[in-house]
């Protein structure tokens, strides 16, 4: 199923947009006009990349400085270990449009435990 985020016009290149999913994605756009979206939460600790600083293909974490690269999720700087996940992203009609992953995302474990813990 592809969400709806918001209209590609709405996004300026070179910034992000939250998407509060559960866990958050955050959608970003490129100077070099490209779309990617991935996980919002920086696998090291709770800090949402879309607050990050984004340069080329790489995001950079505002909490510690670990950066991950749009493309693969892979993480380039410590102090994150784990990759974040990456979601398929279209435009159509002028709209950007994600589906997201199905695999299991690498959550920071304060995060996870706060997830597990409000599941019943």
């Amino acid at each position: 199923m592809m969400i709806p985020v918001c209209r590609l016009a709405e996004l300026p290149r070179g910034e992000a947009y939250r998407l509060d999913t559960d866990p958050p994605v955050s959608v970003f756009h490129t100077e070099e006009g490209e779309i990617y979206a991935i996980d919002d939460t920086c696998t090291h600790q709770d800090a949402s990349l879309a607050d990050g600083w984004l340069e080329g293909c790489e995001v950079e974490c505002p909490l510690h400085a670990s950066k991950f690269d749009l493309r693969t999720g892979a993480v380039d700087a410590p102090p994150a270990r784990l990759p974040v996940r990456t979601h398929d992203v279209a435009v159509q009609d002028g709209m950007i449009y994600v589906r997201l992953s199905t695999d299991a995302p690498n959550l920071p474990p304060c995060v996870a435990a706060r997830l597990a813990g409000g599941r019943t």
